[in-house]
């Protein structure tokens, strides 16, 4: 991890494209404003575990549908046959 100490309104590049600048410092809390392209999702650690563990769930019950519909259609496969 890199470790940088910047001071109000100054800045850290990433990249070419992302400016991070600290906007204001109070207390323990700091504000940054960032600039990035809109393609760039930009989260808060917090709301992006959120979204990891929704997408995970969504998957997960999206493979659950695709095990019974398959066990449904080997089935059916099977019903034909006999």
């Amino acid at each position: 991890m890199l470790v940088l100490t910047r001071k109000i309104r100054e800045k850290i590049v990433i990249s070419t494209d992302i400016i991070v600048t600290v906007l204001n410092i109070d207390g323990d809390q700091v504000k940054l404003g960032i600039q990035a392209p809109q393609d760039v999702s930009i989260h808060r650690q917090e709301i992006y575990d959120q979204i990891l563990k929704s997408n995970r769930e969504a998957l997960m019950q999206r493979k659950d549908k695709d095990e019974i519909f398959l066990s449904v259609a080997v089935e059916e496969i099977k019903g034909r046959r006999q």
